[in-house]
């Protein structure tokens, strides 16, 4: 990074891998979208046995009790059709489980916060709207 990051959105990847990041990485003030609190529930509830249902549950609860979220407002869908429209001008759809990162992104780009991100390929396509940190 060239310049010190205070503020950033958190991506899902990086609060299902938070028990292995070097919290050095990450800036002062974290907060995550309300996608990935969705994102969690539903991995919740898509949990094959007891044990990782009781795991995720964990991870939700520290989510939840930790970040503040931000929410996917009018601001953040104003923000979405300069993502969607970056996305289909790369020769892409944003559709499927691509069509979450975006959603992530455009609340990122609606309060202008970098994203760090493990999966930066996932957003190379919106990259010059929004900062991307690579952990």
């Amino acid at each position: 990074m060239s310049k010190q990051v205070t503020r950033a959105l958190l991506d899902t990847s990086v609060i299902v891998d938070l028990d292995v990041i070097d919290e050095e990485l990450l800036p002062e003030e974290c907060s995550i979208a309300t996608i990935t609190l969705a994102e969690l529930s539903a991995g919740l509830h898509a949990a094959m046995d007891f044990a990782q249902r009781a795991a995720r549950q964990v991870i939700l609860q520290y989510v939840e009790s930790t970040f503040q979220s931000v929410p996917f407002d009018s601001e953040a869908a104003r923000a979405y059709g300069r993502i969607y429209a970056a996305v289909r001008a790369a020769g892409q759809k944003p559709r499927g489980g691509k069509a979450v990162d975006f959603f992530i992104a455009a609340t990122a780009l609606s309060r202008a916060l970098p994203l760090f991100t493990r999966n930066s390929a996932d957003f190379t396509t919106v990259a010059n709207l929004v900062e991307i940190v690579s952990l």
